[in-house]
């Protein structure tokens, strides 16, 4: 007599379990609420539409921001000084020493305000020349102030308030 072949593969050595499963036990099934992938059939969820900013953008963003706050901080600054003065406005002295006075403008009013411009005269002058120019602008002139800054050169003549 002779005895059927064994069922199967001929050639395998035992059943053998996935990876990670104990031995003898059947593989564990997807279980809902677990990581993974969603069961066959089950809906997938809508992709967001919202745009994320990077941080380079912001980065950007806040640099402008900077700057442009320093550019008008400064011309703010700047339209109270000498150079924005003009013939009637009262001026402040910030400063002591005699080559950089700090002279900004100020409402005549002020307690702050020390002097008044008589003239403004455009151009560079100096010394006598500064002098002689005030003394035909402005008869009364006491002091006498000139800022050289290239083609925006100019000369006020000021008395005490």
């Amino acid at each position: 007599m002779t005895t059927p072949p064994p069922q199967g593969n001929p050639f395998a050595q035992g059943q053998q379990q996935p990876y990670g499963q104990p031995q003898g036990q059947p593989p564990f099934p997807q279980q809902a609420g677990q990581p993974g992938f969603p069961p066959p059939g089950a809906p997938v969820p809508p992709q967001q539409q919202g745009r994320k900013i990077s941080f380079k953008t912001i980065k950007n963003v806040v640099i402008v921001l900077i700057v442009a706050g320093v550019a008008i901080g400064g011309w703010i600054a700047s339209r109270d000084d000498a150079a924005a003065a003009a013939v009637g406005d009262c001026m402040h002295r910030g400063s002591t020493d005699d080559n950089n006075p700090d002279l900004e403008v100020v409402d005549c009013g002020d307690a702050k305000a020390q002097y008044k411009v008589l003239a403004k005269v455009e151009g560079d002058y100096s010394g006598l020349t500064a002098q002689s120019k005030c003394e035909a602008e402005a008869k009364d002139f006491e002091y006498v102030y000139t800022e050289t800054n290239g083609s925006k050169s100019f000369l006020l003549c000021l008395k005490d308030k």
